[in-house]
């Protein structure tokens, strides 16, 4: 059982940077492809960013040219840096991993972007 724990949120000024990062547990991490997704209050969940196995990188509309997702497969680990963040970056945010009959879902972390 592939088990996910994201770490690193927590409250930021507007234009600030954070660092999410996601471990999962597995010994075929990096045959997994990650992803990030938010949920802010009211809303659906969304995708984020995501990074597949070959390392090929997927953003939002709404994120791209703010966040970077990377992957350290060596650590089991994959990261969002998120850099210029403004109130609508406020969510849950929740790493995800999928790999054939494999779909796991961190606890979440909140991310409030306030003054």
């Amino acid at each position: 059982q592939v088990q996910v724990v994201e770490s690193g949120g927590g409250l930021v000024q507007p234009g600030g940077s954070l660092r999410l990062s996601c471990k999962a547990s597995g010994r075929i991490f990096s045959m997994y492809n990650l992803a990030w997704y938010r949920q802010a209050p009211g809303k659906q969940r969304e995708l984020v960013a995501s990074v597949n196995a070959a390392a090929r990188r997927n953003y939002a509309e709404a994120t791209r040219g703010r966040f970077i997702i990377s992957r350290e497969d060596a650590k089991n680990t994959v990261h969002l840096q998120m850099n210029a963040l403004n109130s609508d970056d406020t969510a849950v945010y929740y790493c995800n991993v999928r790999w054939r009959d494999i779909d796991v879902w961190g606890q979440g972390t909140e991310v409030t972007v306030s003054s």
